[in-house]
């Protein structure tokens, strides 16, 4: 009787255990969307500006930029420190959906640019308000034609009207402070 006790709670654990799993974010990509992140390289990806691509690499600027364990990382300490940019090699011409999860981190103030508009992530301030440092989110920029909407966990955060409708890549600027991205995508 106390074999079969210890059988039926095994049993039964078995088919709890599975559900944190699913349920703990396991990612899947949306119908249409198409990574700009691996989470192990930085293929597809340049120093703003430069010629030479990042792909096989696993950091820029000297390790401002860092990829480990399927995230990219702002590394904010010591000499690693300052303005430093990475952007797409490729360039989005047309209307464009772009979405990454991410986590501040202490003092984060770390931009997303494109067509000209710049949106920022700062803990507790301006659009990004509700965001807390060590909670993880999920950041949208839709843009079509001219007008570009930024959205975080779904809630518009800011819509501009002004934006350049013209071919730009997506940038990423390490500015002050630590944050995490993953599962960079894009649906054009």
């Amino acid at each position: 009787m106390r074999r079969l006790s210890y059988v039926v709670a095994l049993f039964g654990l078995a088919l709890i255990m599975p559900i944190p799993f699913m349920q703990g974010g396991e990612f899947k990509l949306e119908p249409g969307f198409t990574l700009l992140f691996t989470g192990k390289t930085l293929d597809g990806w340049r120093e703003k500006g430069a010629k030479d691509k990042l792909d096989g690499k696993t950091e820029a600027f000297k390790g401002r930029f860092k990829v480990e364990g399927g995230v990219l990382t702002y590394v904010y300490k010591d000499k690693l420190k300052g303005n430093n940019y990475i952007e797409t090699t490729k360039e989005f011409a047309k209307d464009v959906h772009f979405k990454f999860d991410f986590k501040a981190g202490k003092g984060c103030n770390n931009d997303i640019l494109f067509r000209g508009t710049k949106f920022d992530i700062v803990p507790d301030k301006g659009e990004t308000k509700d965001v807390k440092e060590g909670e993880w989110y999920t950041y949208e920029m839709i843009a079509t034609g001219n007008k570009i909407e930024h959205k975080i966990n779904g809630k518009v955060a800011r819509a501009a009207k002004d934006a350049k409708a013209t071919a730009s890549p997506i940038v990423l600027r390490a500015e002050f402070g630590e944050i995490e991205i993953k599962n960079i995508r894009v649906k054009e």
